[in-house]
């Protein structure tokens, strides 16, 4: 196996392959430098036709061993591994884990040192706790998927970002990392309950301060962030594309004034709530004097605070991204390069994602299994 770099090589974590979140967590401990190992069902049908091929981003950099934990001796080999292992992430619904004999005490008794990461959209607790839901659900719950969109519509739906992918797989892998810090002062492990409901909720905390402050209404489409803001939106232009404006303060308001030309007198307060719907209309007006190129050409890289709206391949395409290599190119699919960025331990570029045995006997032997118990575990049919 190739030596991986990246400020967490050196780290070993155990998989457990569920959707979503997790796999998004175990994608960014593994772009970082992490050995991450990804344990899937021998029989196990994927979700997604796309899943186990180069196609499933979520699944690169890491090696997979397919495993029947039905089958003698499966769930001792697979314990053995976690005995060598830094951590573990799990994604599956409560009480999962604990029925296929994997439970965290079973684990800690074997690693005092493991650190436990479990993945639910409700938590490991509470009345929701053991009910099916999804980004959409969690979001809902939060109120975070409340404040967004326009007042007499329905919430849109943010894609899978806020609860997937924000509040759960990236709280997750915080979480992994600061118990992987604090094992190495105290030397032992803990279990770690990342709640897609509570990551969402953890990410609204600056508008429950506005709140508590009357500097926010609890209503969509009414406030200086959620698009009710002449100077805070997004606006059509006359080729029927999108630009965004984010000139929230004095000066960088004055500057989008003078650039667009917006001198009549109503824009002269941009904070009295009753002529936004006047600076709006205005506005959008303006906007569709131009072609969203011909703006990008008068506002792009100003302090306007200003960006086009891109689709995918624009956004893979455009200047800034290219020259920061934001997008790289795995065995021909273009995908977000790993992020941050750092100074000195500079991640290796992951591989492409693999078939779900592709890796099984050889991470069993590099990880010191026996030929013997592999001969076993053959002739049992765990692999």
């Amino acid at each position: 196996m190739t030596k991986k770099t990246g400020p967490l090589a050196g780290i070993r974590i155990i998989e457990m392959v569920g959707l979503g979140p997790a796999p998004f967590c175990a994608m960014m401990l593994a772009d970082m430098g992490a050995e991450v190992i990804r344990i899937q069902s021998k029989h196990g049908k994927p979700a997604f036709p796309i899943l186990n091929t180069r196609f499933d981003v979520l699944a690169r950099g890491r090696r997979s061993l397919s495993i029947d934990l039905k089958k003698p001796g499966a769930v001792e080999v697979l314990l053995t591994l976690i005995e060598q292992s830094d951590g573990l992430i799990e994604g599956f619904r409560p009480g999962v884990m604990e029925r296929l004999g994997l439970a965290p005490e079973v684990c800690h008794a074997r690693n005092p040192k493991l650190i436990y990461g479990r993945m639910t959209g409700w938590g490991q607790t509470g009345p929701l706790a053991h009910a099916a839901g999804h980004d959409v659900n969690y979001a809902a719950l939060s109120g975070a998927l409340h404040a967004i969109g326009d007042d007499n519509q329905p919430p849109p739906i943010p894609l899978n970002l806020i609860a997937d992918f924000g509040g759960g797989g990236m709280m997750l892998a915080f979480g992994m990392v600061c118990a992987l810090l604090e094992c190495k002062h105290s030397g032992q492990g803990q279990v770690i309950d990342a709640a897609m409901t509570d990551g969402s909720i953890a990410l609204t905390g600056m508008f429950h301060g506005f709140m508590a402050a009357d500097a926010w209404k609890n209503q969509r489409h009414a406030n200086f962030l959620d698009g009710a803001a002449p100077y805070y939106d997004n606006y059509r232009c006359a080729d029927g594309k999108y630009v965004s404006i984010g000139a929230i303060e004095p000066q960088f308001y004055t500057l989008l004034r003078e650039k667009i030309g917006a001198h009549e007198a109503v824009f002269d307060h941009p904070h009295d709530q009753s002529t936004w719907p006047q600076q709006k209309e205005k506005m959008a007006a303006i906007f569709l004097t131009k072609t969203r190129d011909e703006w990008c050409a008068l506002l792009e890289g100003s302090d306007v605070c200003f960006s086009p709206v891109l689709d995918w391949q624009e956004a893979i395409d455009h200047p800034h991204n290219q020259a920061r290599q934001a997008f790289i190119e795995i065995d021909g699919v273009t995908q977000p390069a790993p992020a941050p960025r750092f100074s000195r331990t500079t991640p290796s570029q992951p591989h492409a994602a693999v078939a779900a045995n592709a890796h099984t006997e050889e991470i069993l032997k590099d990880w010191g299994i026996t030929t013997e118990t592999i001969n076993q575990l053959t002739e049992s049919g765990a692999i």
